[in-house]
């Protein structure tokens, strides 16, 4: 699976893209969430509040309870706002 991190996200973090394999516990974006936060302080702290998080599964806009197999490409962004 390919992750993506975007704007504050990747600063907190301190990468852009990853590719992990997805544990059998995951098996949609919360519970992929709750896993990459236990990857330690930085993805705790920059993916605590999750309705500051947006997520795009193979470039579709997707919600917490979007199912995963593991092959898929998922970005996690901040909401973005137009002007």
């Amino acid at each position: 699976m390919k992750i993506l991190y975007f704007a504050w996200l990747r600063q907190r973090t301190g990468i852009g893209e990853e590719e992990i394999t997805m544990p059998t516990a995951v098996r949609d974006v919360a519970t992929l969430i709750d896993w990459l936060k236990l990857r330690g302080p930085n993805f705790a702290e920059a993916l605590e509040d999750t309705s500051a998080i947006r997520v795009a599964v193979n470039q579709e806009f997707a919600t917490l309870d979007t199912e995963l197999s593991g092959t898929e490409e998922v970005a996690l962004f901040p909401p973005m706002t137009g002007g």
